[in-house]
């Protein structure tokens, strides 16, 4: 067999064993030693190919498309450092647990380490940041080799699927000529997609002895706390708010928890509980007997810190998989079950509530005096972020994505996004937390389709301009609402704000750009929004328009500072009226 046959039918063989595994798209950056691997996605039926020009863009767009769809999605460059350009994206998934696999063309063996061009060392390029790494053999003819390649290719999703998600690579060294031949007889087999080989994956459940002691041993104990951080089953939101009802516990719910949004019972839920527990008088009258949680650390600083403070509670985080998230340092027990069954298991063995009622009730009334006081509007506030969040909320549509860029907009989002009964999945890059590619991540989620919602500062908006390509090429759906307060807000809210000599240049870093020409640059339509009824008609109006549009919203930094510090001061001083009787 000739080389340029060998060559495809190899490829051919792989992108079949991908497809076979379970994925179904591809996303691509261009470039010529990639060729046989991209050519071959592209050519396949039953693989969907997206190309974006930007490798770090590309990255976070398969990241964001992989946790939207809950599966595998794969990764194409070619050699030298475009593959260094995924690497934020491959930390993210890493961190946050997200299943991509990264195909990184390569030279030849003997083209490496001589000083070829375009050639850097490829091999474990990630290290410890993906869960599977594997050089692939140079393209062969054989029956044999044909069916490694394929088989590997099957390996490679299978490693990113098992235990926890992440993200595997796979090095792929290729020589030239680097041009496939599809017109060979035979290529392709029939119906692939339908011989799907994704392995069974069975979910934990806690022996039922275990549960009865754990119960037993809860019992004797009245003041407990359900707490959900960042995750992303959307089954898991019904089952603990289930549990919640049978056990009398508060649910502290972080915004990307998927529990304060949906129609199912949201009694128990806590949303502003990282406003309560800003004030130190409030949390030394809040000590809880056990913690039962779920999903990882809460984006809540105060949260963390209260948890620190306490006097050793016990502490229970239920994981899926192997895996420690436990910043605080405290003592824990970890529970490797299903979540979802775990929370049905608990609550079906229950035969009345544990926790006593006078508990649960402080809890919902230092909640519902919060959210009074955080969503009043007062007629002297200008445009600022809490509102903008809260707005957002009234507006964003039912079966939608909102998409939250770290920083300011996290933090608004888990002080100001109450519970609704809309369908809204939110999510964000709390892996590594970056501000690198939001915008491409939720692009991404938005490939399917569901209506996207970004809410993104100004910083982390202009570091990831590149992937509104993608919007402009394939004309996806997302309204960008974006926070300018000309620079890195959160750095207000930190000492380093106490230092006015170096503060500017080295934190608030003000860009003094205007973006309404970049904007429209990539297709999109812009809006400054300079009142709140601008503000709503310009987002109701960008749900029913198709493609980019962006609503900026002018904040300043000097004043956000204050008016974030008065909303806290309010519920502190109300809740602590409340406590006094």
């Amino acid at each position: 067999m000739e080389h340029t046959e060998t060559l495809t039918r190899y490829m051919a063989k792989f992108v079949q064993g991908l497809v076979e595994a379970g994925v179904r798209d591809v996303v691509i950056s261009p470039g010529s030693r990639s060729t046989p691997i991209a050519m071959t996605c592209a050519e396949y039926d039953e693989i969907n190919h997206w190309v974006n020009l930007d490798e770090r863009s590309a990255a976070f767009f398969a990241l964001g498309m992989a946790k939207e769809r809950r599966r595998p999605v794969a990764l194409v460059c070619t050699s030298g450092t475009a593959a260094a350009n995924y690497y934020p994206a491959v930390i993210e998934a890493f961190y946050s647990r997200i299943p991509l696999v990264v195909l990184t063309a390569d030279r030849p063996h003997e083209l490496r380490d001589v000083g070829a061009p375009q050639s850097i060392e490829q091999l474990n390029l990630y290290g410890e940041y993906v869960k599977w790494f594997h050089d692939l053999a140079l393209p062969e003819g054989s029956e044999k080799m044909l069916q490694y390649a394929k088989t590997t290719a099957g390996r490679a999703v299978q490693e990113a699927i098992l235990g926890n998600d992440g993200p595997v690579q796979i090095n792929l060294p290729l020589r030239e000529p680097l041009i496939p031949d599809f017109t060979l007889p035979g290529l392709w087999e029939a119906d692939s997609a339908t011989k799907e080989r994704s392995p069974v994956i069975g979910k934990r459940a806690i022996d039922r002895g275990y549960l009865d002691s754990l119960i037993e041993k809860l019992k004797g104990f009245s003041k407990g706390l359900i707490v959900c951080g960042p995750q992303m089953d959307p089954v898991l939101g019904e089952a603990l708010a289930y549990l919640a009802k049978r056990i009398g516990a508060p649910v502290l719910a972080d915004p990307l928890s998927q529990l304060r949004a949906n129609k199912y019972e949201k009694n128990n839920i806590i949303e502003t509980y990282d406003a309560i527990l800003k004030h130190d008088e409030i949390k030394q009258t809040l000590q809880p007997e056990f913690i039962i949680r779920f999903g990882a650390m809460p984006v809540s600083k105060p949260y963390l810190q209260w948890l620190t403070s306490l006097n050793a509670p016990l502490h229970f985080i239920v994981e899926p998989e192997a895996g420690y998230r436990e910043p605080a340092g405290v003592e824990t027990t970890a529970i490797y079950a299903d979540p979802v069954i775990f929370a049905e298991q608990l609550a079906e063995r229950l035969d009345q509530p544990i926790v006593e009622n006078s508990w649960l009730e402080t809890w919902k009334n230092m909640n519902q005096i919060a959210k009074d006081l955080l969503l009043a509007e007062s007629p002297e506030e200008g445009m600022n972020e809490g509102h903008a969040v809260v707005k957002l909320a009234e507006v964003i549509p039912d079966q939608s994505i909102l998409y939250v860029g770290n920083s300011m907009p996290i933090r608004d989002v888990d002080t100001f996004f109450m519970t609704t009964p809309k369908a809204v999945d939110i999510m964000a890059n709390r892996g590594a937390n970056g501000i690198d590619g939001v915008v491409s991540a939720a692009l991404g989620t938005g490939a399917n389709g569901k209506p996207v919602t970004l809410l993104i500062g100004d910083l982390s908006f202009f570091h990831d301009m590149n992937g509104l390509l993608i919007a402009k090429q394939k004309n996806l759906n997302i309204t960008v609402v974006l926070i300018n307060n000309d620079g890195g807000g959160i750095f207000s809210y930190l000492p380093q704000a106490s230092h006015p000599e170096h503060y500017e240049e080295l934190f608030g870093t003000p860009m003094g750009i205007e973006f309404q020409p970049f904007v429209e640059a990539y297709g999109g339509s812009y809006c400054l929004a300079e009142s709140w009824d601008e503000y709503t008609n310009a987002l109701a109006e960008s749900y029913v328009s198709s493609g980019l549009s962006v609503i900026e919203v002018r904040t300043r930094r000097e004043e956000n500072v204050p008016y974030h510090r008065a909303k806290w001061e309010s519920v502190k001083e109300a809740i602590g009226k409340q406590l006094k009787g």
